[in-house]
């Protein structure tokens, strides 16, 4: 995720019009609520909706009609595009989806509108509203982490009489050193005991130099998300679609499940940043995801 995902999560009520798509070039089953699905392999894979931004623009319900052809079944929002959460629910219903959280932006968190955004969250399902990114200025400092987090604990203060839990989302900033911490881990620390969750993206955090599995350890319970992105390695870090990189999901995987009841990690999104073909993209991760084993 870039910092153009501030805009999205900014946008999320702007209406924008539709458009026509091309057809699937290929229909997969589906990767969600497989109940017989083996224990080596994962049970249920969602997209975050921001690697078809572009395709959202055109046509909300036509490219949540396309994700669940491909064969999600969960979605994490990145935006509404105008679309209220009746119209939502019911093309989500039509479609076999469900969405168990979104994106927000730190300003919604902050802002004056927040109650609001949980009452249409409870409308949609979602359980976590997640921060997406935090601009420069909340990362100059311990305590700037410090003050993130204290809006965080007091956005949950609203969100869970919902039933809704906050979290937030890393890239490799937070992983930059702050003295002999970073960002990552003053904001796990400061807000440990609070109910606040995070989605651990896999790209970012490697790309960061961090050790997934690492963070898993130490923080046992504390990212019951994930974003599953793909990366080519240092130096360039090019982002690929799933299975197309180096990351080694097999051995992430293999760990979360190993060490489930203490990680309680539970949706897993694929996400593309920059996809040329946002289809495509999300065709190809999902056919690698459907027969990796671990």
């Amino acid at each position: 995720m870039t910092s153009n995902r501030r805009d999205f999560v900014r946008g999320a009520a702007a209406a924008l019009g539709g458009a026509a798509w091309l057809p699937l070039h290929e229909r997969l089953r589906p990767l969600a609520h497989r109940s017989t699905a083996p224990a080596d392999q994962l049970e249920r894979v969602g997209l975050q909706l921001y690697t078809v931004r572009t395709l959202m623009q055109q046509s909300v319900e036509r490219t949540l009609q396309q994700v669940a052809e491909v064969g999600y079944r969960e979605v994490e929002f990145a935006g509404y595009f105008g679309r209220s959460p009746a119209a939502l629910s019911a093309t989500m219903r039509q479609h076999g989806l469900s969405a168990p959280s979104a994106h927000v932006g730190i300003a919604d968190i902050r802002g004056n509108d927040w109650a609001k955004m949980v009452e249409v969250a409870e409308q949609l399902g979602h359980r976590w509203l997640v921060c997406a990114w935090i601009p420069d200025s909340d990362r100059k400092s311990a305590d700037a982490y410090k003050a993130v987090g204290d809006s965080l604990v007091a956005a949950a203060e609203v969100a869970t009489k919902a039933g809704i839990s906050v979290g937030y989302h890393n890239h490799d900033f937070e992983l930059a050193p702050l003295g002999t911490s970073c960002g990552l881990d003053v904001l796990l620390e400061h807000t440990k005991g609070t109910g606040i969750a995070f989605e651990m993206d896999l790209y970012w955090l490697i790309k960061a130099g961090g050790d997934p599995l690492a963070y898993l350890d130490r923080w046992p319970g504390r990212f019951p998300l994930v974003h599953v992105k793909d990366s080519m390695g240092p130096p360039a870090h090019q982002m690929v679609d799933v299975g197309k990189g180096r990351i080694d999901f097999a051995k992430i995987f293999a760990k979360i499940f190993a060490q489930r009841t203490r990680a309680s990690t539970q949706h897993f999104y694929v996400e593309h940043d920059q996809p040329a073909d946002p289809l495509q993209s999300i065709t190809a991760s999902a056919a690698y995801l459907r027969t990796l084993n671990f």
